[in-house]
């Protein structure tokens, strides 16, 4: 895969964010994430119900990560180092230089521009540490908070729709 390299996850850093690996210390903030019923409303996923789920997860995602397979960022405030949500990069793929993107963002810290801040970092690294031309986002028509984050990211509102699920509305982000 272009830009990979299993042995080092890559950090980000914004102005007020780093962008890191997620570790089995953040268990809690990923179970607080994972099983908000208002983060989860408009995402088709199983709820997270234990510590062990939570654990679970993230040992999934550090694992497809190792494989090659994805990306998966804690948003952390750089002062704090509070967990304030996550970014994930997925079905990455080099042949048609595109991939997906995902993101969640714990209630208390929407509206604050963070989730603006982490999505630029990681295009910025789709577009240029990956070579990538295209991120692909699917959001849920209902979804207005997501909708506006993606046209202020300039994520442009594709005519096609998603063939798997009809409540998705897609956006993609070129370069």
């Amino acid at each position: 895969m272009t830009g990979m390299n299993s042995a080092a996850f890559p950090v980000l850093k914004t102005e007020r964010l780093t962008l890191r690996q997620l570790s089995i210390d953040d268990w809690q903030d990923i179970f607080a994430l994972r099983s908000d019923p208002k983060i989860n409303e408009f995402l088709d996923r199983q709820i997270c119900k234990t510590k062990e789920d939570a654990i679970n997860f993230i040992n999934s995602v550090n694992g497809n990560f190792e494989k090659g397979n994805s990306f998966y960022w804690a948003i952390t405030l750089t002062k704090t180092n509070t967990l304030a949500g996550t970014v994930s990069l997925f079905d990455l793929s080099s042949e048609n230089s595109s991939c997906e993107i995902g993101y969640e963002l714990m209630t208390e810290f929407q509206g604050q521009g963070i989730m603006t801040e982490a999505i630029q970092a990681v295009t910025d690294y789709v577009f240029h540490t990956l070579k990538f031309k295209k991120i692909l986002a699917f959001t849920h028509y209902k979804n207005k908070n997501s909708i506006n984050l993606l046209q202020k990211s300039n994520f442009i509102k594709s005519a096609e729709s998603s063939t798997e699920n009809s409540n998705l509305t897609i956006f993609t982000l070129t370069h």
